[in-house]
């Protein structure tokens, strides 16, 4: 590839604590160098960044790209069009597929070539053979395949031993588990938040304790085991306070919070729309600003999206039939832009930090959140002040499910660079 010179631009790196006009040289996958404005001669693709922010390349460590199995919904190519559109050049993709991927080979199939991907995918494989909560996968293997963390996403491990074995297990393989946290003997059949909505609809609601009592069941574990416990999707502001708490305590736990539980409540759902159907469920404004103040004061230590896509005849059901989840790819960083950025204050660098530096810190991802020189080029480019609205029609995913079509944003991202090249460009 010609080496690629981003000119102009204004460069935000954590990692270098970096927030200042420079250019930046990219050769051979690689970045090369980072100069002062101007300052760079030579035969190179230029890239006009001129009133745009540079930073590190995104990076999301939850989506479900349905591949193998599930591709009516989504493929392993359409996703990371999607995640390459959002500004993500690395993402990582959930166990749930079917079959389960519970093993090397199905690792290696994601991440092949062959996939047509984008963007970076990196595998988050099953902690349970078959997600069945039984019997543990073999962490090692699917580390060396490329898994950079075990979890079954979707179906919490429920039982204190397998639970105890697996954060024992992934210690000393070096990887995390992450857990979605739910007690599913106690939501069983819960659509939505127990709450005033839920009344009012006739539908049954899953209660703070659903979540709580998990989370505060694994940070026990976690402090007797040493190990690694991260929390998929936060939704409540008592889940929150056991992170907090266990934080203080130097217990090694970390969370994720992702655009929709920080931006909208349960009294979005409105008529039984399906779109605000996820799990967790949407909560109350109590809990969504509970979040929120989670993100500005750092016990929240990144965003996902949970991307989760379904086609059109699947959500078009009754509440309580249609399944759980959205996309978001394409709105995450607009969203976090406009409600953390410009509502909140919350300073970019914070802002590239929780979607970039801290999640691929988290994961051990190499040389990635990160644009010092000998990083991998992976760069995203975006407009912080640019007014655009999203409209789903035009989502590069193969789903529709958003209850964000027709929001208007501040904050776009224009460009989107893997390796040193350029994969989108608005």
């Amino acid at each position: 590839m010609k080496p690629l010179l981003i000119r102009g631009g204004h460069l935000v790196d954590p990692t270098q604590g970096l927030d200042s006009p420079r250019d930046i040289l990219l050769r051979d996958g690689k970045v090369a160098e980072i100069t002062k404005p101007g300052s760079l001669r030579g035969q190179f693709e230029i890239f006009d960044a001129k009133g745009l922010i540079v930073s590190p390349g995104f990076v999301d460590m939850h989506v479900h790209l349905r591949e193998p199995g599930q591709s009516h919904k989504e493929t392993i190519a359409s996703g990371t069009a999607a995640a390459a559109a959002g500004g993500f050049t690395s993402v990582c993709c959930m166990p749930n597929t079917d079959p389960v991927n519970d093993s090397p080979e199905i690792t290696r199939w994601m991440r092949s070539p062959d996939r047509g991907t984008i963007v970076n995918v990196f595998p988050i494989a099953a902690a349970t053979v078959g997600s069945n909560g039984h019997e543990l996968t073999d962490f090692a293997a699917l580390r060396d395949a490329g898994a950079l963390a075990v979890t079954d996403d979707g179906k919490p491990i429920l039982g204190d031993d397998i639970m105890r074995r697996a954060l024992q297990r992934a210690k000393e393989v070096g990887v995390p588990v992450i857990q979605h946290a739910e007690d599913t003997r106690i939501s069983h059949g819960c659509t939505i938040h127990q709450g005033a909505t839920a009344f009012r609809l006739g539908l049954r609601g899953m209660s703070l304790d659903a979540e709580s009592s998990i989370v505060e069941r694994d940070i026990a574990l976690a402090q007797k085991t040493g190990a690694h416990l991260h929390v998929a999707h936060i939704s409540t502001s008592k889940t929150l306070h056991a992170i907090r708490r266990a934080k203080k305590q130097g217990i090694h736990v970390t969370c994720e919070v992702t655009p929709h539980h920080f931006t909208l409540t349960d009294n979005h759902i409105g008529e039984y729309d399906t779109n605000y159907k996820m799990c967790p469920p949407l909560r109350p404004a109590e809990d969504r600003d509970a979040l929120l103040q989670g993100l500005l004061d750092g016990t929240i230590d990144c965003i996902a999206t949970d991307h989760a896509p379904h086609s059109l005849h699947e959500k078009q059901q009754e509440f309580e039939r249609a399944p759980n989840g959205i996309t978001g790819l394409e709105t995450s960083f607009a969203i976090a832009c406009q409600v953390l950025h410009h509502h909140s204050g919350l300073p970019l660098s914070k802002l590239v930090a929780l979607m970039s530096t801290i999640p691929a810190k988290l994961l051990n991802i190499p040389q990635r959140g990160s644009l010092q020189i000998g990083s991998v080029a992976d760069v995203t480019i975006f407009g912080p002040k640019e007014k655009w609205t999203f409209s789903a029609a035009d989502s590069r995913s193969r789903s529709r499910n958003t209850p964000f079509n027709g929001w208007s944003f501040t904050g776009r991202v224009r460009a989107t660079i893997v390796g040193g090249k350029i994969v989108f460009r608005r």
